[in-house]
């Protein structure tokens, strides 16, 4: 039995890909007991899957045991589904069914689009849920916009706002002793995220095009610099006190250069660091500003990162299995997270029904 903050929840989870599992797997971190329905002959996972961390896995066939599902959603907390909309209603597990014989369930449902709009019964990913929100576009070289990973959208605009939804959902629940349906789009969450940028753009201080601005590339003291090796470091001294330490580091101080939030230098400043900044290594700039307040780190990858002392010492980044994988965050006073690298137990659907059945 865990000891985290939120020991004691159930969680059912209809198995999905991208943000509803990693939601839930933030929701197993913080000591959810978090149950898994996968349908039969489902594709064994190739590698050890450390988002399923934390969980316990069952098989069930939603046409043949429906009532024994719609049972485990009668015993839990919160429900998550990633499914388009309709489709969960169609397969007889719908919100105003589960919540039929369970008022007291927060039903938690991941999309890109949303429940409802034009583009709410089409496909999509990632990409394409952050392209329309104006977010795409702001990221990366002039030519064209890059890819941020899948990280806008599915995470930072999905699972992340589908946990504080539930979470949210759950504190009212305390109140008003009902749950509520959680509609959680990635096109909603991905604009919430930009919401610093737009206010930027409202102030009059945030321009068009790419790599033209303070956070994107456009600031010669807020970008990446490649060294002599072909490695690259993060410089993201934007106070003037952080880039009077940057220069100090670079061997500039006193020069003749424009000043730091004359726009029409940029360039010109941008020039003369990338020029510095090639005359040494990755590590040995590393060197230089380590326990400097300059703001200038090395781009690591995972590999690396994972032995960088600092994330090392919070557990961070860690090995499992021979994998990268991540820790825990947030952190807590008292509760205890799970284990980053507890993997998922598989039981049959009657076990599973029958333990959370027996427990009011």
């Amino acid at each position: 039995m865990t000891n985290g903050a939120l020991a004691g929840l159930r969680v059912l989870e209809l198995a999905g890909i991208g943000p509803a599992p990693h939601a839930a797997m933030l929701l197993g971190d913080m000591g959810a007991s978090v149950l898994r329905v996968e349908r039969p002959g489902a594709p064994a996972e190739q590698l050890p899957s450390h988002v399923l961390r934390n969980r316990t896995i069952v098989e069930a066939d939603l046409k043949r045991d429906l009532d024994r599902v719609l049972d485990l959603a009668a015993c839990a907390d919160v429900l998550i589904e990633g499914f388009r909309p309709g489709v969960a209603e169609r397969l007889g597990i719908g919100p105003e069914e589960c919540l039929r014989r369970n008022a007291r369930l927060v039903y938690g449902r991941m999309t890109g689009w949303g429940q409802e709009g034009p583009r709410a019964g089409t496909a999509g990913h990632d990409l394409n849920y952050i392209s329309v929100t104006g977010v795409l576009d702001a990221i990366g070289p002039p030519d064209a916009p890059v890819p941020p990973l899948n990280l806008v959208g599915d995470f930072g605009g999905g699972s992340l706002f589908l946990v504080a939804g539930v979470l949210a959902a759950l504190v009212e629940r305390g109140r008003s002793g009902l749950g509520q349906v959680v509609d959680a789009a990635m096109v909603d969450g991905a604009s919430v995220l930009a919401q610093h940028i737009l206010e930027m753009r409202a102030q009059g201080v945030w321009f068009p095009g790419r790599a033209a601005n303070l956070l994107d590339g456009g600031a010669p003291f807020y970008r990446t610099y490649a060294c002599a090796d072909g490695r690259c470091v993060a410089v993201g001294a934007l106070e003037p006190k952080f880039y009077a330490l940057l220069l100090h580091g670079l061997g500039l101080a006193g020069s003749a250069l424009p000043e730091q939030y004359d726009r029409a230098g940029w360039p010109v400043l941008a020039e003369r660091f990338a020029s510095v900044f090639r005359t040494r290594t990755r590590d040995e700039w590393a060197g230089v500003f380590a326990g400097t307040d300059a703001c200038v780190t090395p781009v690591l990858t995972f590999d690396e990162a994972v032995h960088d002392p600092h994330v090392a010492a919070r557990g961070a980044l860690r090995l499992a299995q021979g994998h990268v994988v991540a820790g825990h965050a947030p952190r807590f006073g008292r509760s205890v997270a799970g284990g980053a690298s507890a993997g998922a137990v598989h039981t049959d659907l009657d076990t599973a029904l029958a333990a959370w059945q027996a427990v009011p």
